[in-house]
């Protein structure tokens, strides 16, 4: 069986801080360097071969088989609970899971809370283990416009520095999980490629 490695990388600055990593950790691929309209980049040598996606779909590729391993944040793995295995937490893209909002808007009582976020699934689980009403409202952009409009009581978004909070008359109210970047792996792939994916694990722990 080839037991050459796919990984599946978040597009972006993440993507660039993880790939930094496996190149330290000596796997790089010279072809990414200079890219162009290539999609895989592959190193025979090491036995990687790499190719970027859109973050919120690296969890599906890994899945699905696609790739044997890859990087996707804590958020997503909460959202949408695939089926794979975490391996690692490599300490970077850190930030949080919050309830965001005016102060006191997380107390109204009388009726559902209305909170609006596109992380629908975390959201049900945090209001459930509180037995608090909700209404759900989905919003895949701009959710901070949600309260200050009155769309919504609160939101529960990804917070990292809180500024565009803060510049808009919000602030963190609860914190509901802390989250960072997360090295998984296909259930078949870590039985049938399990030497090099844990040698590839055990590498990148060095430098988290």
């Amino acid at each position: 069986m080839d037991q050459t490695v796919g990984i599946a990388l978040p597009k972006g600055r993440l993507g660039d801080k993880v790939y930094n990593m496996l190149d330290r950790a000596g796997y790089g691929c010279p072809q990414i360097l200079d890219p162009g309209r290539r999609l895989i980049f592959e190193n025979k040598e090491n036995g990687v071969r790499f190719f970027f996606v859109k973050p919120s779909d690296v969890a599906i590729y890994v899945e699905r088989g696609a790739a044997d391993i890859g990087v996707a944040g804590k958020d997503i793995l909460l959202e949408y609970t695939p089926d794979i295995y975490e391996l690692l937490d490599l300490n970077i893209g850190r930030c949080r899971m919050c309830v965001c909002g005016v102060s006191g808007s997380n107390e109204i009582a009388g009726r559902p809370l209305r909170v609006a976020t596109k992380f629908t699934n975390i959201t049900k689980e945090y209001y459930s283990s509180l037995s608090r009403d909700i209404d759900i409202i989905h919003l895949n952009g701009s959710i901070e416009l949600a309260p200050i409009l009155g769309l919504s009581d609160v939101i529960v978004d990804i917070v990292e520095t809180g500024t565009t909070l803060r510049e808009n008359g919000l602030s963190e109210l609860e914190k509901i999980t802390d989250i960072s970047a997360r090295l998984i792996s296909n259930k078949v792939s870590y039985k049938f490629k399990f030497e090099p994916i844990t040698r590839i694990a055990e590498k990148l722990a060095e430098f988290v």
